[in-house]
C-alpha cells in the first residue's frame, strides 16, 4: 500500500517537474453533462492521478472489510497454534523430567486444543503414560499409532521398548521385525534384531541382517564390513571343534574370508592359522600371519606363528620370529617381540638391551615381566626383583589376557563372541571378556624370587633363557643336564611347556 502511494506522488512529481522545465503549462477542456470545465494539462494529471489514488484507497478498504471475518479466524488459529506449541513443549519437558502426573495433564489438554498436529498428541500421551507408570496407557497410546502410515515405526518402537522392560523379548523382537519388514526402516530396528541373533548364537542370521542394512544403506560400508568378519570368526569358532570333515573345512572358508575382509582382526587371522596348520597347510597359514601382522600386530598373532613349527632349533625359532618382528618394526608388538626373539636365542645381553628401549612411561605387568625376565637372563638378580616389584602393583594388558595358558586364544563363549561382533563392528576395537571377568590369562609376570637371599642362592638358579621364555619342554639343547633344585623356601623358575603342535584344549 505504502509503495503503491509513493509511485503516485513519484508520477506525479514528475510530470510536474516536466512542465515547469518546458514552461508550457498546456491546456485542457472537460465536457461532461452539460459541464465544461476548462484547466491546465498539469492541473488535469494531478486530478487524474488523485482520483485514481483514492479509487484504490476506496477498494482497498472495501476488501479489508469484506475480508475481517477472514482474518478474525487467522488470529484465532495463530493464537490455537502458538497454545499448543506451548502446551506440547511443557507436556514434553514434563515427560522427559519425569514428572508423569504433570505431563498427563498436559497431553490432555493438548489433545483438545492441537488439533493440527495429531501425531505429537499421540507421542505425548505415550510419553506422558511411561512417565507415570501407566503400562498398558502407554501400550494403547502406542498401539493407536500403529493406525497411522506415518507413525507405525514410533509405535513399533514404543511397544518394543515396553516389552524389553517388562521381559518379554519374543514380543519386543516381533515389533523390531515388523518395523525393519517396513520400506523406511530405521537402524534401531535393524540393531535390535541383529542383537537377538547374537544373544541365540544364530551367526548365519546375523551376517544376513549385516548384508541387509548393508544394502539398506542403514550402516556404512565400513561397519558391515567389520561386522560380517567378526561374525565370520565367530562362526568358524563354531565349527572347529566339529568332527564332521565337511564341518571343519566350512570353518577354514570362514576363518579364511574373516581374515581377508579384516586383517587386523585377530581372532580371525589366529583361527585361519591355527585351522590352516591343522590341515597341513602351514605355509598359507604363515602368510596370514603375516599380512595381519603388517597391519595389526597382536600377541596371538606372534604365538600362532610360534606354533606353526615344532622341529626348529632355539636360534631357528628366535630368527623366525624377529623376520616377523621386521614386518612392522615400528609397532610396539614388534619390539616387544625383538626381546622374546633374543631371550629365545639366549642372549640375553640383547634382550636386555632391546628390552631398554621399550617405552616405561605406561608402565604395565607384561612390560614389567619382559624386563624382568631380561634383567635375570643377564645375571642382574637386583634389577629383576626391581622390575617384579613394579610389575605386582602395575596393570595387565587386555590384549593380553585373550591369552590361556591352558587352552586356545580367543576360545570364547557364544555370549562372549555376540559382544565381540558388536563392539568390533561399531568401533573397530577389540573387547576382552577374560580381562573385564577378571579371568586367568597368560601370565605376565614370570615365576622369579623377588625377597633378597644370599647370593650363592642365585648363583644356584643360574639363568635358563629357555625357562624363563616358558615355552619349551623337553627340547633338545646344548645341555640337557637338569638345573639344580633352588634352597628351601625358594621358587623354582618357570616350568618348561611342550609346544603345541595341535591346538589345545579351551580352558
Amino acid at each position: 500500500m505504502i509503495r503503491t502511494v509513493l509511485a503516485f506522488a513519484f508520477v506525479a512529481v514528475l510530470v510536474v517537474a516536466i512542465l515547469a522545465v518546458t514552461g508550457e503549462a498546456g491546456h485542457a477542456s472537460i465536457t461532461w453533462l452539460g459541464w465544461r470545465a476548462d484547466l491546465t494539462a498539469t492541473a488535469l494529471v494531478l486530478i487524474v492521478l488523485l482520483a485514481a489514488l483514492v479509487a484504490m484507497l476506496a477498494w482497498r478498504l472495501l476488501l479489508w472489510v469484506l475480508n475481517a471475518p477472514v482474518r478474525a479466524e487467522r488470529a484465532r488459529a495463530e493464537t490455537r497454534r502458538r497454545q499448543s506449541l506451548e502446551v506440547l513443549t511443557r507436556g514434553f519437558l514434563a515427560a522427559a523430567a519425569g514428572d508423569g502426573a504433570e505431563a498427563r495433564r498436559l497431553a490432555a489438554k493438548a489433545s483438545e486444543i492441537a488439533i493440527e498436529a495429531p501425531g505429537l498428541t499421540r507421542v505425548l500421551a505415550a510419553q506422558a503414560a511411561e512417565a507415570a507408570g501407566d503400562t498398558a496407557g502407554a501400550q494403547a497410546a502406542y498401539s493407536a499409532m500403529l493406525g497411522f502410515p506415518e507413525m507405525r515405526l514410533a509405535g513399533h518402537k514404543g511397544l518394543m521398548q515396553l516389552a524389553l522392560t517388562q521381559g518379554d523379548r519374543i514380543a519386543a523382537v516381533g515389533h523390531a521385525e515388523q518395523a525393519y519388514g517396513q520400506a523406511r526402516t530405521a537402524r534401531w530396528a535393524w540393531r535390535a534384531l541383529l542383537e537377538a541373533r547374537l544373544e541365540e548364537g544364530d551367526w548365519e542370521a546375523a551376517r544376513d541382517l549385516v548384508k541387509g542394512a548393508l544394502d539398506r544403506k542403514i550402516v556404512p560400508p565400513v561397519v558391515a564390513e567389520r561386522g560380517r568378519a567378526a561374525l565370520l570368526a565367530a562362526s568358524a569358532a563354531q565349527l572347529e571343534t566339529a568332527s564332521q570333515p565337511k564341518a571343519r573345512a566350512q570353518a577354514v572358508d570362514y576363518a579364511l574370508e574373516a581374515a581377508k575382509l579384516q586383517p587386523g582382526f585377530a581372532p580371525g587371522v589366529v583361527m585361519a592359522a591355527r585351522l590352516l596348520a591343522d590341515t597341513g597347510k602351514p605355509a598359507r597359514a604363515a602368510q596370514a600371519i603375516e599380512v595381519a601382522w603388517k597391519v595389526a600386530p597382536h600377541p596371538a598373532l606372534w604365538l600362532a606363528y610360534r606354533d606353526l613349527k615344532t622341529n626348529e632349533t632355539p636360534r631357528e625359532r628366535a630368527q623366525r620370529l624377529a623376520d616377523l618382528a621386521a614386518l612392522n618394526p615400528g609397532a610396539r608388538e614388534s619390539r616387544i617381540l625383538v626381546v622374546e626373539s633374543w631371550l629365545i636365542a639366549g642372549d640375553p645381553q640383547r634382550a636386555q638391551h632391546a628390552a631398554s628401549e621399550l617405552p616405561t612411561e605406561s608402565m604395565t605387568a607384561r612390560i614389567a615381566g619382559l624386563l624382568a625376565r631380561a634383567a635375570y637372563a643377564a645375571g642382574q638378580a637386583d634389577e629383576a626383583r626391581l622390575w617384579m616389584s613394579r610389575g605386582l602393583g602395575a596393570p595387565s594388558e587386555p590384549d593380553w589376557s585373550d591369552l590361556d595358558p591352558e587352552g586356545r586364544a580367543f576360545a570364547y563363549l557364544p555370549a562372549d563372541w555376540a559382544r565381540l561382533v558388536a563392539s568390533f563392528a561399531e568401533t573397530g576395537e577389540l573387547i576382552h571378556p577374560r580381562h573385564e571377568r577378571r579371568e586367568r590369562g597368560m601370565t605376565e609376570l614370570p615365576d622369579l624370587p623377588i625377597s633378597y637371599a644370599d647370593q650363592p642362592a642365585f648363583e644356584a638358579q643360574a639363568p635358563d633363557p629357555y625357562a624363563l621364555e616358558g615355552v619349551y619342554e623337553d627340547e633338545e639343547g646344548p645341555d640337557e643336564t637338569p638345573p639344580p633344585s633352588p634352597p628351601g623356601g625358594q621358587r623354582r623358575p618357570l616350568a618348561r611347556r611342550r609346544l603345541a603342535s595341535a591346538p589345545r584344549a579351551a580352558k
